[in-house]
């Protein structure tokens, strides 16, 4: 029988692992636009752990590994910016991406009281693009940064938190 995966409140001890497997998870974008020095390849330890302090983060475990994370922000009008999306490359495809995110909004609609939630990524990121649409994310607009690379911001509106149900008895 093996392991499953669980999702969880990120630790401050788990800053080096997310900084590794951000580090393996963003190789093929940085191969996709031909630019090796994007800013979670060249992230510090030091700035990272300063990130996950400020917002909501989370990792999926196996076991003891960290085989996935996402983190927010939310900002004073209620939208969140969600990133640093990333599922070990062995674990793709599996639907932890989207579990991922789900949980996410879940957590900053409810804790973090987010009206919205906006994406960030690159134009060639297909499968980015495809998760995110299917969703229910938008195309809300678009920003050219470099010849290779123009990033594409995506929004949708939060669900507020389902209230508790109530069973009438007779």
């Amino acid at each position: 029988m093996g392991m499953s995966v669980t999702i969880s409140a990120a630790a401050g001890t788990d800053a080096e692992q997310i900084l590794k497997l951000q580090y393996l998870c963003y190789q093929s974008e940085a191969e996709l636009y031909g630019d090796y020095s994007i800013e979670p390849l060249t992230q510090t330890l030091d700035d990272l752990r300063a990130e996950l302090g400020g917002g909501c983060v989370l990792v999926a475990r196996l076991g003891e590994e960290v085989v996935a994370s996402v983190r927010a922000t939310v900002d004073g009008e209620g939208t969140a910016l969600i990133t640093g999306l990333i599922v070990h490359p062995r674990m793709r495809r599996h639907g932890l991406g989207g579990r991922l995110l789900a949980t996410i909004e879940e957590r900053l609609a409810g804790e973090w009281s987010a009206k919205r939630y906006r994406l960030v990524t690159g134009q060639r990121s297909e499968v980015s693009l495809r998760l995110y649409r299917n969703r229910g994310y938008e195309r809300t607009g678009t920003e050219p940064v470099t010849r290779a690379l123009t990033l594409v911001t995506l929004e949708k509106e939060a669900v507020p938190a389902a209230a508790p149900a109530f069973v009438a008895s007779a």
